[in-house]
């Protein structure tokens, strides 16, 4: 390989290995947030950081199931108003 393209490999290995680096860093720290948040304020009696997510995860879910057996499609709609109108 040329000097020019070995020195791109060591470019873009120094540049990846920087956003990884800084990746990792902000995930970890959102981690530790996230469950400090959990644990201070979502937290059940008895529950773990990880049980606790799960839980409520579970009633995200429900939640969204709930509500999408209320809510219509653009179609369901207009034919709605289609037949108040034809009324």
């Amino acid at each position: 390989m040329s000097k020019i393209g070995d020195a791109n490999k060591k470019i873009e290995k120094a540049v990846v290995g920087g956003y990884k680096a800084v990746e990792n860093t902000v995930v970890g720290g959102y981690k530790k947030v996230e469950d400090k948040f959990v644990d201070t304020f979502l937290k059940k009696d008895g529950e773990t950081i990880e049980e606790a997510k799960a839980r409520l995860q579970k009633e995200q879910e429900e939640r969204q199931q709930e509500q999408h057996k209320y809510s219509k499609t653009t179609e369901e709609i207009q034919k709605e108003i289609k037949e108040k109108l034809n009324k």
